[in-house]
């Protein structure tokens, strides 16, 4: 492969300046449990997987007689299956006379930007990992009220109780501050006003990001459509895994619902209760709509009918994994989220990322290191083709995570 077309300075025509990298707001990275540092130090590859242990699940019986129930292992996977790199090369007069004193700067340059890549990926978890969420799509969430909203429906589900994180997007934070300030709270208002950042606030820890995902609902989110349940998918367990709805947009439409669409069953329908979340822990009724996200894209057919596959499964059965108060049936309705940038609330630690030593590229010089800036583990190599003039630099990196969905709520921003 040719060297390519290399916008080069004569040392002469520059100095180096102080003029710091831009930076992104890599708070995902930097947060992440990375509790499985034996799998971060071991060779990895792309596929490789480590698998961890979620809490049981168990229900009780109120009575002194004994009812066994099955014991269910629940677990988790976290697959490494991504992979970035970044790469440049130069021939030898370029190394000698124009960048060898530079390379400092082609390396940070190189590494920040495959840092900005890692934590957008690891971001996506806001959207794909997620069920439960606060915020419609429409109104910003732009004051401490509506944060110690979110935070009260997050707790009321169940969380863990330590280690409560916050993401939000970079542009709401001035007007959250704002409407702080306004409060007669005079220390908090002294104390906010000096760092104008959010910090903690409920004992929640909040971050801000610029690099939030985006989700593009399908048609129904677009447009904000009301649904109306026509049938439900159950499995063996009676655990309902499919719902079909009435009433979309438009007749054969491909993208009626795509992926990662979230649903809210609305209050208030003639002739049908309202329906709620239990606590995670306990089964007793929680505040908490009952919210669920589409697992696959589903198109409409000729009669404005959609059959959407969903996360969670619901059962409204008396069994440990029983997760609503009322059974959902034929009539009720349901919201779809439109279009958003998603943030999110976690408890526990449940967003897990793992970034394993990739092996040496022999026989080319090689080094893994962890960058201070963007705790991303990256592999640098590099070497000369033989008998062409060429040396090549290669900075690379492969990464997964995941995220415990029952541990998160996403916090809706529109776009």
């Amino acid at each position: 492969m040719a060297v390519p077309a290399n916008i080069l300075q004569q040392v002469q025509t520059y100095q180096l300046s102080a003029l710091a990298f831009m930076q992104n707001l890599n708070c995902f990275v930097s947060t992440a449990n990375t509790r499985f540092k034996e799998f971060e130090q071991l060779v990895g590859n792309l596929g490789d997987t480590v698998t961890f242990d979620l809490p049981p699940r168990m229900t009780t019986t109120a009575s002194l007689v004994a009812n066994f129930q099955p014991a269910n292992q629940r677990v988790q996977s976290l697959v490494c299956e991504q992979a970035a790199s970044a790469s440049y090369a130069f021939t030898s007069q370029q190394f000698i006379f124009n960048v060898e004193e530079y390379m400092e700067r082609f390396g940070k340059a190189a590494v920040k930007e495959i840092g900005a890549q890692v934590e957008a990926n690891v971001a996506l978890n806001c959207v794909t990992n997620t069920y439960r969420f606060f915020g419609d799509g429409v109104n910003p969430i732009n004051s401490y009220t509506q944060l110690a909203n979110a935070l009260a429906l997050f707790r009321n589900y169940g969380s863990a109780s330590m280690n409560l994180k916050g993401y939000l997007q970079d542009t709401a934070i001035p007007n959250i501050i704002g409407t702080g300030q306004n409060q007669f709270t005079l220390d908090r208002n002294n104390e906010t006003a000096n760092s104008w950042e959010l910090g903690k606030f409920s004992n929640c820890e909040w971050y801000q990001s610029n690099l939030l995902p985006v989700h593009i609902a399908g048609t129904e989110g677009q447009n904000n459509s009301l649904l109306t349940v026509s049938a439900i998918t159950q499995n063996a367990a009676g655990e309902i895994t499919a719902i079909t709805f009435t009433g979309t947009l438009n007749a054969n439409d491909p993208n009626s619902v795509l992926q990662y669409d979230k649903f809210q069953f609305q209050d208030g329908v003639a002739g049908q209760p309202n329906v709620r979340y239990l606590t995670f822990v306990g089964h007793k009724t929680s505040a908490n709509h009952v919210q669920f996200a589409a697992t696959a894209n589903a198109g409409s057919n000729g009669a404005n009918t959609v059959t959407v596959q969903i996360t969670p499964f619901l059962q409204a059965a008396p069994v440990y994994n029983q997760n609503i108060n009322n059974q959902i049936q034929v009539g009720m309705q349901v919201r779809v989220l439109p279009s958003h940038r998603a943030g999110m609330i976690t408890a526990g630690d449940p967003l897990f990322l793992a970034m394993p030593r990739l092996p040496d590229q022999a026989p080319f010089y090689t080094g893994n290191e962890i960058d201070e800036d963007t705790g991303v583990s990256i592999r640098m190599y590099y070497g000369a083709t033989f008998g062409q003039n060429q040396m090549g630099m290669v900075h690379d990196c492969i990464w997964g995570s995941t995220l415990v969905p029952e541990d998160a709520m996403a916090v809706i921003f529109p776009l």
